[in-house]
């Protein structure tokens, strides 16, 4: 009897424990974002007070006369990241695909095995392979088709004319690519498989296609989380620093044209931070990863909203 007791009481006791032990693991992790956010206010302060709201639209970027504007870096961060979703997603969606409906049972595993040894690549491989191989490649042969035939046309012109270079907008966004597609296909193979076999045979049965199977069977049965896919790479791609920093161009212009050099928030940081000068300087730097702690706020609210909207649509359709 007494032995059983005492059992029970050490068993309540590790019960305790283990409800504290996460409860002060969820705080903790709230605490640190919070740690986080609190940080990157103050340090901003001194760019706010000086620049205010003007120094997100300001393209200024001056050290010598500290004059700082955010304008460029943001919108270098926005179309880059924005290149990246556009190729990586259908791209990763094919290979999930393949992987799941279309691949040989023998070539499953091999393949899927290389699409994770891509995600663990470090960025700065990535960086240097864009800068030594794939930017002279996309000078020499690419960016001259570019120009030659969506350059010149009306209203898309000025997005695609400008000398090849290589680097620049449009190849940071194509390396971004290649770098989140891996995050991207894994999330979305994994979602794949866990859709039950009975539902996908039930409407091959019916005589629907593959695609078809995909698109109204598959996708609305993993749509959760295949947008969390979608929001990992996101993140990637928004953050990524030194494969960015190499081929962006690092150059503080406003260009309409993707061929042209630019520059992102998390490249500036990288190139500039160890040379500020100045408690101005500094501030608007740490001022803008403030901002790109938001941007991906903000994504990341929107895209959980979408779902919610969504799921509230199927729960009334229903």
């Amino acid at each position: 009897m007494f032995s059983h007791e005492a059992r029970l009481k050490r068993q309540a006791l590790f019960d305790l424990l283990f409800r504290s032990l996460t409860r002060v693991s969820a705080f903790g992790v709230l605490a640190l974002l919070m740690a986080i956010i609190v940080s990157l206010v103050v340090g901003s302060m001194p760019a706010i007070h000086a620049f205010g709201f003007g120094f997100l639209t300001s393209s200024d970027w001056d050290p010598v006369n500290d004059k700082f504007g955010a304008l460029i870096p943001i919108i270098g961060t926005l179309v880059t990241s924005g290149i990246a979703l556009l190729i990586g997603i259908p791209v990763s969606f094919g290979i999930a695909l393949f992987l799941t409906e279309l691949s040989p049972r023998i070539l499953r595993r091999p393949l899927g095995i290389a699409i994770e040894l891509l995600a663990g690549i470090p960025s700065i491989i990535y960086g240097m392979w864009g800068l030594f191989v794939f930017a002279p490649l996309f000078a020499d042969h690419v960016e001259p088709w570019i120009n030659k035939h969506l350059g010149t046309l009306s209203y898309i012109g000025p997005f695609f004319s400008g000398p090849p270079m290589g680097i620049g907008m449009m190849t940071a966004g194509i390396i971004l690519s290649i770098m989140v597609i891996p995050f991207i296909a894994s999330v979305m193979r994994d979602v794949f498989d866990v859709v039950p076999t009975l539902l996908k045979e039930s409407a091959y049965g019916l005589g629907a296609t593959t695609w078809e199977v995909m698109w109204n069977i598959v996708l609305p049965y993993t749509k959760v989380g295949v947008a969390g896919g979608i929001m990992l790479g996101l993140g990637r791609a928004l953050g990524e620093t030194m494969a960015v920093t190499f081929v962006i161009g690092n150059a503080h212009e406003l260009s309409k044209s993707l061929l042209m050099p630019g520059n992102s928030i998390s490249s500036a940081l990288a190139n500039e931070f160890t040379e500020a000068v100045g408690d101005l300087y500094t501030s608007s730097l740490i001022e803008l990863g403030l901002i790109l702690f938001f941007i991906t706020f903000v994504v990341l609210s929107i895209a959980r909203y979408m779902l919610y909207k969504l799921g509230q649509r199927e729960g009334q359709a229903a």
